[in-house]
């Protein structure tokens, strides 16, 4: 089975009862369903390098320690539509290793055919940056791409 991503856009997205989060080599998307009509000024978010607090209307909706660290000063969230929450979080470690298996240490893991398509969208947006210009479109990752896979960066070009 291959993976759900195409090229530029594709994500692998992993559902929570709240909404869903997905990630990139660099970001953390959170994505937070909340009832319609909700304003900014309903909305009480905390984003810290390891922790994330968000509350709606006085209800706590996620709260907990990070699965790993992000950049403090780069982390934002808007509200769109009134309907929708998206918190963006910069990864502290930006490689395709680096793999996050859940958006919080303890809570809203990936089940493991989630995680191994993540992995292999990480996986190719590696291989897309180290290669620009190479069309990778109907491109597969299969073998050993766990950890961002093998590494080429020591072959001569």
């Amino acid at each position: 089975m291959s993976a759900p991503f195409e090229e530029r856009s594709g994500v692998v997205p992993c559902g929570t009862p709240w909404g869903r989060w997905y990630q990139t080599l660099e970001e953390v998307f959170i994505e937070v369903q909340v009832p319609p009509g909700t304003r900014a000024k309903d909305v009480r978010c905390s984003l810290q390098s390891r922790h994330i607090a968000l509350s709606v209307r006085g209800r706590e909706v996620l709260q907990g320690k990070l699965f790993d660290s992000t950049i403090t000063d780069e982390g934002t969230w808007t509200l769109e539509d009134r309907k929708l929450i998206r918190i963006v979080l910069m990864k502290t470690n930006r490689d395709a290793g680096n793999c996050w298996t859940s958006l919080l240490e303890d809570e809203y893991a990936a089940d493991p055919w989630v995680q191994d398509q993540m992995q292999r969208k990480l996986t190719l947006e590696r291989f897309q940056r180290e290669n620009p210009g190479f069309d990778f479109s109907g491109a597969e990752i299969s073998g050993n791409y766990s950890k961002g896979g093998p590494d080429f960066s020591s072959l001569e070009k």
